[in-house]
């Protein structure tokens, strides 16, 4: 009775070993043949490594590289970038009670011409377009400045001479005689950025010179009057590379190296968020200032709000409002300014303009830029909404004088 129940202990046995013995050569086997089955390593030439880049290293690790692409766009481009220092003597307001005739004969002729002064230093960026000594910047930077001292990045100071600013705009050419031998700053095109892209912020913020700071492109076109300086004709370039008084006019750098824009603003009330002026306008302007020392805008004198329906209801809901408003889309005109070209032709406050030489308008930056694109004597058939009524107008554009 025990031997049949040992052999069949000794079958289970022999069974379960038998598996594990088949277990262990299928792993053998398995592991002999995955070497095989590998993708061989790319075979190289001496002479040419590219493939072999091109399969190992990712954009991130050759980013992350020895040599990053900010090194070599800031070694690129960093020579060109100077240090704009200005002075302005600033003579204060003299008190009237100096000028009175008793005061003079009682303390003398020579103590009320005493007229107090102050100096203002100011400090800024620029870079320079032309081996000839073209610097360009921003026109708050320069203007009203006495005393202009350009320092290139070798430590060599120069004085400035401005050719040419314009406010709308808020570019300035300076010009210095170092010889022919100065770095240029590559230019690039602000057509081709995309939101996204990265953005390198070079300059002297807080007189820290040399400073670099790195970023993004944060989003395109953002308009004077947004970004909060309406007295400005420009859509920004919005980034996030960090940007701090004393970078204005400095170059904002794409990943190559080239300038794509000039830092201009910043929001005191933001962090993360600089503004830069897209260097094909910067291009278009730096032309006409080199040549004739500004540049004339033409301008209809009306100060202006994007209308929407919905804001117009709620205008038309209030007790209070002084009038009642289309509730329609379009650009409502707040007030005009006498003597202006808006005023002869008879534009109203209260109108809605809706269109331009027939093109529907529907916001202030679209009208603006309509205008901008003009010519000094245009005439530009507007249509407008008064009340119940259209009318169309004919206005001819005049140069505007001042940014004011």
């Amino acid at each position: 009775m025990r031997f049949p129940k040992l052999s069949r202990s000794l079958r289970k046995l022999s069974t379960h070993v038998l598996a594990i013995a088949l277990g262990v050569l299928l792993t053998v086997s398995t592991l002999q043949v995955l070497p095989s089955q590998a993708e061989p390593a790319p075979t190289v030439t001496s002479g040419d490594t590219s493939n072999l880049i091109a399969q190992r290293q990712s954009p991130a690790s050759a980013a992350i590289g020895s040599t990053s692409f900010v090194t070599a766009a800031v070694n690129r481009v960093g020579s060109a970038v100077v240090r704009i220092d200005t002075e302005r003597t600033i003579t204060r307001r003299v008190d009237p009670f100096l000028e009175d005739p008793f005061f003079r004969r009682f303390f003398g002729e020579g103590f009320s011409q005493q007229v107090p002064s102050e100096q203002l230093r100011g400090l800024g960026s620029g870079f320079i377009i032309d081996k000839s000594g073209l610097v360009l910047t921003n026109a708050h930077v320069v203007d009203k400045a006495d005393k202009v001292t350009v320092r290139l990045k070798d430590g060599r100071t120069f004085e400035g001479k401005v050719q040419g600013i314009d406010e709308v705009t808020d570019l300035a050419v300076v010009k210095i005689n170092a010889g022919k031998d100065l770095p240029v700053a590559p230019l690039g095109s602000s057509s081709n950025v995309q939101v996204g892209d990265w953005a390198i912020a070079v300059g002297n913020p807080l007189g820290f010179d040399n400073t670099v700071t790195l970023g993004i492109i944060s989003t395109l076109k953002r308009s004077s009057a947004q970004v909060g300086i309406s007295d400005k004709r420009l859509d920004f370039i919005q980034t996030d590379a960090a940007i701090n008084p004393g970078n204005s006019g400095g170059p904002l750098l794409n990943g190559l190296g080239e300038v794509i824009g000039i830092n201009t603003a910043i929001r005191p009330d933001a962090m993360g968020i600089g503004f830069a002026i897209p260097i094909d306008k910067a291009k278009a302007i730096a032309a006409q200032l080199q040549r004739d020392g500004k540049v004339a805008h033409p301008y209809l004198g009306v100060q202006m709000l994007t209308l929407t329906p919905d804001l117009a209801k709620q205008n038309n809901t209030d007790p209070n409002s002084p009038i009642q408003i289309p509730e329609i889309n379009g650009v409502f005109v707040m007030r005009v300014v006498p003597n202006s070209p808006a005023a002869s032709a008879g534009i109203r406050r209260g109108d809605v303009i809706l269109q331009v030489d027939g093109k529907a308008i529907t916001s202030a930056e679209q009208l603006q830029n309509v205008v901008e694109d003009s010519r000094l004597g245009q005439i530009l058939q507007v249509k407008v909404q008064r009340g119940n009524q259209t009318q169309q107008l004919s206005v001819r554009t005049a140069e505007l004088q001042n940014a004011s």
